[in-house]
């Protein structure tokens, strides 16, 4: 079982809470699946918690790069303690058992015994170093590929020996009939009813999963905090809107139009422009759940990221290149005249915010506890 970093992260604000959390929820029910967000890169993470990521998770980031982000971990809390991996050792056995039911060969793998990922260095430097290296992680990684972990996994060598038409077969006992190999692309009902085709089949992983951790509506579940999620849109509207802000950001357009970036408005609007162009050369629409796939009729399929390995090379590197340029200029631009107007305006209204919801605050950090 890959241990899961993070699932895809929408942004507050940029679509309805309602399709964010249920985006989010499709791709949690992958359980093991890796997936992770190209637009949210790993100096992200390095930002000091807010008052509100007491509430929202580990995940949660209300920061400077423009909007309000809330992650969530399929399966329950990823984290090392020895419940957890007992969990997920009991994941493992499960799919194992299952797979071998189905007639097919899978070796239950140790959450312990996962190599380190091949992009774990690259999380853990702090901002300037990670625009430096990889702009905002977007063009620079190739999120397609697991890492590193599949290199000793003994079930990719399992899989790799067989047929094409086998690895179907294969694939869809472990992860069921909408999923990869990877469980990167989920069809769901739309209306998010696990009634109303009948059950989603997750395969021998999501049973394990369902079997260790519960079975759980998702879908159901996020909807019951949808107005807490508008309360948060309004509140990053207020923050946005704060004087301070509004003339720090017209500071940061200015700082990086010197620097030879000018036409950016919106602090997002940079890491956008980059995506934009990744979409250009990969033919995927990121803007759409279906990555410009047409869905079949009641369903909403996640996908998940591009691959790079049928995009012209130079063409690659070339936007690699201005990834890395703009991130940098803007990364400090925006610690030289933003962050710290920013970031006063962001706390002194997220703690009035946690101060007037406090309840719904507490009782969505104990549902996601939970689960």
């Amino acid at each position: 079982m890959k241990t899961t970093r993070k699932a895809p992260v929408p942004r507050v604000g940029h679509h309805s809470a309602r399709a964010a959390l249920a985006l989010v929820a499709v791709l949690a029910l992958a359980g093991c699946g890796g997936t992770n967000d190209p637009g949210a890169s790993g100096n992200d993470d390095q930002g000091e918690k807010s008052p509100l990521a007491e509430y929202m998770g580990d995940g949660f980031m209300s920061s400077s790069g423009g909007g309000m982000r809330v992650a969530i971990r399929a399966g329950g809390g990823r984290g090392s303690s020895e419940e957890e991996l007992a969990k997920q050792r009991k994941v493992e056995d499960g799919t194992a058992a299952c797979m071998k039911a189905a007639g097919f060969e899978y070796v239950a793998v140790p959450p312990e015994s996962n190599p380190k990922s091949k992009f774990d260095d690259a999380f853990n430097l702090p901002p300037d170093k990670f625009a430096e290296q990889y702009g905002y992680g977007i063009s620079t990684i190739d999120w397609s590929k697991p890492g590193g972990e599949d290199d000793t996994n003994p079930n990719t060598k399992i899989r790799n020996a067989l047929s094409a038409t086998a690895k179907k077969a294969y694939d869809k006992a472990l992860n069921g009939p909408n999923a990869t190999g990877d469980g990167n692309v989920i069809a769901v009902p739309a209306d998010g009813k696990s009634n109303s085709t009948g059950p989603t089949d997750m395969g021998c992983r999501g049973k394990a999963v369902e079997q260790v951790y519960g079975k759980r509506d998702k879908l159901a579940d996020f909807s019951k905090y949808e107005s807490l999620f508008k309360d948060l849109e309004a509140l990053r509207k207020r923050i946005e809107s704060d004087q301070r802000v509004v003339d720090a950001t017209s500071a940061w357009a200015d700082c990086l139009a010197d620097a030879g970036h000018a036409g950016f408005k919106k602090t997002d609007e940079p890491r956008e422009k980059v995506s934009q162009k990744l979409d250009e050369l990969t033919g995927n629409d990121n803007g759409s759940p279906t990555g410009g796939a047409t869905p079949k009729k009641g369903k909403v399929t996640a996908v998940g990221p591009p691959s790079f390995d049928k995009v012209d090379a130079q063409k690659l590197a070339d936007l690699r290149k201005f990834e890395i340029e703009l991130a940098k200029a803007d990364q400090g631009c925006k610690a030289k005249v933003y962050d710290e107007s920013y970031k006063k305006a962001q706390y002194e209204q997220e703690t009035e915010f946690v101060a007037s919801h406090k309840a719904e605050l507490e009782a969505y950090r104990d549902g996601m506890a939970e689960r």
